[in-house]
This record gives C-alpha cells, sequence and structure tokens, in this order.
C-alpha cells in the first residue's frame, strides 16, 4: 500500500484535475491512500470569511463565502454528470456547517473560528475529486479525517492523538480496503473529542500523509508537485537550480531548518521512525524521475542555497555592562517560546547578544518592548540571511560580494551570512 499526497496546485482547476486522474490512472494496480488539499486559494479565501466574521461583518463574511461555493459548485458541474446530485448534496451539506456558524456572534477565540470555517476547504475539494475518480471508473471511497484523526483542543496547530487515532485507522480505514483499492480522505485537518473541527498547522497535509503512511505500515509514501523534485536552490530565485534526486531525512530537516521551501520537518519523523521513503515527485510530467528521501547515508551532495529575504537583527545589550549570563538568555528564550519567535542565527558576546529573526513587525514590537526591561534595544531591518549547506569558499564569496556582511557562522557543513545592501 502506498499514500499519496497532492497539494492545491495539483487540483487548482478542472484541467488539473482531469489530469490527477489520469496520473492515477497510469499508476500500477496497488492499493492507495490519498490525501488532498484544498483546492488553489480556497485556502487564502475561507481565511478572509473567518476574519470578517470575527469582525463583526457578517453579511461580508457571507458574501465572501458564497463566492467559494460558487467555485466549488461551477467546478463540480464542468466535471460531473451521473455523480453531479449526489456530490452537489455533499457540497451543501458542507456550505450548511460553514453558514450555520456564520449566522451566529463570535464568542470564542480566532483560531477557534478559524478552524471551524478553514477545514471546509479540504472537505470540498475531496468530495468532487471523489465523485470525479468515481465517473472516470477510478473507485474509490471517501472518508471525512476528522472521524479518524483525534486532535487536542490546541486551534490552528492542534496535535494529533496517537493511540486513538491508530486505533481508528486500524478499525476504520484497515476494512475498507476489502472493497476497494482506494481511500481519499483530506489532510490538514482533525476534530477534538467533541466533534470540534482543528487544523495541524504550516504543511499539514503533507504530514496527515505522513501519519497514514506510518499508521498503515505503507510502502512510500509520495509528494506531487509542480516542481521536477527537491532542488538545491529556489528555482524562482535562481534559475540555474539542479534537481538533488536523492536526500536523506536528516539532511531535509538541516534544509527545512534553515528555510528551504522543502519538507516539514514534522512531516519526516513518523516516515523516519518506520523507515518508509519519501518521494517527490512532479504532477504535470509524472515520467520525471524526481527526488528520494530515505534512511540512508549520502555522499556528494551539491551545495544547498536558501535565500531568506525580510530579515530583521536584533542587538541587545546588558544595560549596566554586566555579562550576558545564564539569567538574562533565560529570560530572553522564554520571551521567544511566548511570542513563537524562532531565531535564525544567533551570536552571543560578552555582554551583547545578537539574533536574526524574521520581520514580523507585531512580534518585533513586542519582543523589543518586553527586552528593554532588561537590555538596551536596537533593530536593522531590510537584511537577507544566505545559508549555504555543503558550501565551498569560491561560491561563498560570489554570493556576498559586494554586501556589507553584519553577522557570519560558519561550520564545516554549513555557514550563514547576515547581509545588507
Amino acid at each position: 500500500m502506498k499514500v499519496f499526497k497532492f497539494g492545491g496546485a495539483s487540483v487548482t482547476n478542472v484541467e488539473r484535475i482531469k489530469n490527477l486522474a489520469s496520473l492515477l490512472q497510469e499508476q500500477p494496480a496497488d492499493k492507495l491512500l490519498i490525501v488532498i488539499s484544498a483546492m488553489g486559494k480556497t485556502t487564502n479565501a475561507l481565511e478572509k470569511v473567518a476574519e470578517a466574521f470575527f469582525n463583526g461583518k457578517r453579511d461580508e463574511a457571507l458574501q465572501l463565502f458564497e463566492q467559494v461555493k460558487n467555485q466549488h459548485l461551477t467546478t463540480a458541474k464542468y466535471l460531473l454528470v451521473t455523480h453531479y446530485l449526489a456530490c452537489e448534496a455533499q457540497l451543501k451539506n458542507f456550505f450548511t456547517e460553514v453558514e450555520w456558524l456564520l449566522y451566529d456572534k463570535p464568542v470564542r477565540e480566532f483560531d477557534y473560528y478559524y478552524d471551524q470555517v478553514v477545514c471546509v476547504g479540504e472537505l470540498l475539494s475531496t468530495a468532487i475529486i471523489s465523485a470525479y475518480l468515481n465517473e472516470c471508473k477510478i473507485k474509490n471511497q471517501w472518508v471525512d479525517v476528522r472521524d479518524i484523526f483525534r486532535t487536542d483542543d490546541n486551534f490552528r496547530d492542534a496535535s494529533i492523538d496517537w493511540t486513538y487515532t491508530q486505533q481508528k485507522v486500524t478499525e476504520d480505514i484497515v476494512p475498507l480496503y476489502k472493497q476497494t483499492d482506494i481511500i481519499v480522505t483530506q489532510g490538514f485537518i482533525g476534530s477534538t473529542d467533541e466533534n470540534e473541527s482543528t487544523t495541524l498547522g504550516r504543511e499539514g497535509s503533507d504530514y496527515s500523509a505522513a501519519v497514514f503512511a506510518h499508521m498503515l505500515d505503507a510502502e512510500s509514501q509520495t509528494i506531487w508537485k509542480d516542481v521536477e523534485g527537491v532542488m538545491n536552490a529556489d528555482p524562482k530565485q535562481f534559475p540555474e537550480a539542479q534537481l538533488i534526486g536523492e536526500l536523506n531525512y536528516d539532511e531535509v530537516i538541516e534544509m527545512a531548518y534553515y528555510g528551504a521551501q522543502v519538507i516539514h520537518p514534522k512531516t519526516i519523523k513518523p516516515l523516519q521512525n518506520k523507515g518508509i521513503p519519501l518521494f517527490v515527485k512532479c504532477f504535470l510530467d509524472s515520467s520525471l524521475p524526481g527526488t528520494v528521501i530515505h534512511d540512508k547515508a549520502l555522499k556528494g551532495l551539491p551545495p544547498i542555497i536558501v535565500l531568506k529575504q525580510q530579515q530583521a537583527l536584533v542587538h541587545l545589550h546588558s544595560q549596566d555592562f554586566s555579562f550576558v549570563g545564564e539569567k538574562p538568555v533565560a529570560e530572553l528564550y522564554q520571551l521567544f517560546a511566548e511570542l513563537r519567535i524562532k531565531p535564525n542565527l544567533m551570536q552571543t558576546g560578552a555582554v551583547t547578544i545578537q539574533f536574526c529573526i524574521d520581520d514580523r513587525a507585531e512580534k518585533i514590537e513586542k519582543l523589543a518592548l518586553s527586552a528593554s526591561e532588561i537590555f538596551d534595544v536596537q533593530v536593522e531591518k531590510g537584511l537577507t540571511l544566505l545559508t549555504i549547506r555543503h558550501y565551498n569558499e569560491s561560491l561563498l564569496e560570489k554570493m556576498s560580494s559586494g554586501k556589507k556582511i553584519l553577522l557570519k557562522q560558519q561550520a564545516p557543513e554549513t555557514v550563514q551570512v547576515l547581509m545588507a545592501q
């Protein structure tokens, strides 16, 4: 059995959904669990619905949601004939879930409402695609993942109850394969023990697929994307970027840690725990080899370049020239935890601490205000952080030439340079 995951770009319109069906028809006969994201920009559209509702703009929220409804009904009409009425009824049930909430008034925190509204995107896309696959004689069973994935109530970044969820996968998912070879379900979402919808945080769909792969002891997981596979740099920034055909779990986690838009580390853990290989392949051309990620040692990787724009450098200086010891550093890390800030680069001196973070104005303001109780604080913005793994000196010199270097950290495998123009 294998697990496939298709992101929003792969199902963004009628042509892409037809392509998904063609891709599945090309696959050798096998049992599949397919995890699918919301279509295209649907999640962004639903976020606006949730924001309008929470800000007391009911009519605007309903109007925005009407656009989402019409988009999905139109897509279903273009794709379906014999299965349209049943799919329409299913879609309308999901519409009602959201509209029932929108006619109420917010009395809970925003994150709760965010999850109740945004989760419908995956339900709508999978309902349409499951119906279309059945119409194409690709027999499959649609499953509401909220009946399977039990989570806590940390809305927008919920954690999975692994024991309960494993039990549900064993009792509810495994027996379905006696009736069908393909199960279609959603990524990114789950449910609390009170049947309140939750979302799993950043890259939640990839993670959902990895959890299923782990619990089903899958042969492999494949993430279908609109690129050849994992590249050694962002091809939008570096047209000469090259495909990396093979990576291991450690390398992918390192790349993600430094900001590469690859696979989120939490997706890797369930796979690594059972040695399940992860393939990253192109849904536009399934014949391309893509990238395989596994637990084997690798040598001879090319330099991997990560360029992060919109960075800020925060300078902290002890107010009385006392050493920056354990207590102020501990207080600083407590601030990081409270504000959910991850330093991208950090250096300490006798009386100073400097760290680079993403330039998010509201978080920097709160951080600076709190830190000013124990430090003198200065902030520089508009900076760029360059990270190169498996670097060589000539490449580093080429990429930092003509730039003002504010911070530099160098290790045998990785070099990081914070630069200003």
